[in-house]
């Protein structure tokens, strides 16, 4: 009922900035909480950040706080995560996530309900 597909990846230098895209192709997202995670190879998946149905709340890894900021455009059932002052520990894979009945913006994979393919995200020195 709901197909998550990521874009806006690509290759960046050290300092600079890229904005992802997550949209879905069947049912709307606007009641579901969103979330941002990411994996490297050989480490496992990370938590990046999380948004309200609503997009009144919001939830950061503290590493991405100050760099990295969710949004959301109900409309265009379409989530954001604007990436800034992009470093190379940034590189991996990200993945949009969404969780039918989130309320506390959890950063646990597993209560997540419908996972993206992921879009690369390589920052070079």
């Amino acid at each position: 009922q709901v197909q998550l597909v990521e874009s806006g990846g690509g290759l960046v230098q050290a300092g600079g900035s890229l904005r992802l895209s997550c949209t879905s192709s069947g049912r709307a997202l606007s009641t579901y909480a969103m979330s941002w995670f990411r994996q490297a190879p050989g480490k496992e998946r990370e938590f990046v950040a999380a948004i309200s149905s609503s997009a009144l709340s919001t939830n950061y890894a503290d590493s991405m706080k100050g760099r990295f900021t969710i949004s959301r455009d109900n409309a265009k059932n379409t989530v954001y995560l604007q990436m800034n002052s992009l470093k190379p520990e940034d590189t991996a894979v990200y993945y949009c996530a969404a969780d039918r009945f989130g309320v506390f913006l959890t950063p646990t994979p597993n209560n997540y309900d419908y996972w993206g393919q992921g879009t690369q995200v390589t920052v070079s020195s």
